[in-house]
């Protein structure tokens, strides 16, 4: 099946390729070498919205099509293969410092997908204006997002405050083998068999 871009799409496909030739290429060899993550350049793609480019806007992405999301990874991966994998894999949500419960606990649903996918989630709060003031309750909520989720991830970044964001940052936990029934204690085995009857001579 062939796709057709749009001139959306090619505008987009040029925004990132820059950005990916001017913040990335330069480092990536060196970043490799030295196993490093490129935390920098992620923050960039935060911001500039491409980190959830496929997700609804209303939920923290960018409310673009699955063919964008494609051409991104791509222009990433064209200087960095890593690059391109970050974006794919990991997952930003959005909150306000005043989101309620129904909100929330859809969003907690979709993270819980991505880290049983296997993929790392960035979830942050959003402070528009004067919600600034409320910079406590959105500590108080991404510390919640993540006891809610302690089953599934751990806190690799605990809540930090970056210009008009504060954001955590979370990685799945590894599948937990299914555990064994224990064996029974000796004392209930015994009670559970059958008693022997005692044969006579």
């Amino acid at each position: 099946m062939l796709f057709q871009t749009t001139s959306a799409h090619e505008e987009l496909r040029a925004k990132i390729r820059s950005f990916a030739e001017e913040e990335i290429k330069p480092l990536a060899f060196l970043m490799d070498q030295n196993n490093e993550f490129p935390e920098e350049a992620v923050k960039k793609l935060g911001k500039l919205g491409w980190m959830g480019i496929p997700y609804p806007k209303e939920y923290g992405g960018a409310g673009l099509d699955a063919l964008s999301y494609a051409i991104a990874v791509e222009e990433l991966a064209r200087v960095d293969g890593g690059a391109g994998v970050i974006l794919s894999a990991l997952k930003e949500i959005r909150f306000g410092p005043q989101t309620d419960d129904h909100d929330y606990n859809f969003k907690l649903k979709h993270a819980k997908g991505f880290l049983e996918d296997g993929d790392k989630v960035k979830a942050y709060v959003f402070f528009k204006g004067r919600s600034i003031l409320f910079k406590e309750q959105g500590e108080v909520l991404l510390l919640r997002f993540a006891n809610d989720l302690e089953d599934y991830a751990k806190v690799d970044q605990m809540p930090i405050l970056e210009g008009k964001r504060m954001t955590i940052q979370l990685s799945p936990k590894k599948s937990a083998a299914p555990k064994k029934p224990a064996a029974p204690k000796p004392a209930e085995a015994s009670k559970a068999a059958p008693a022997e009857e005692q044969s006579e001579d």
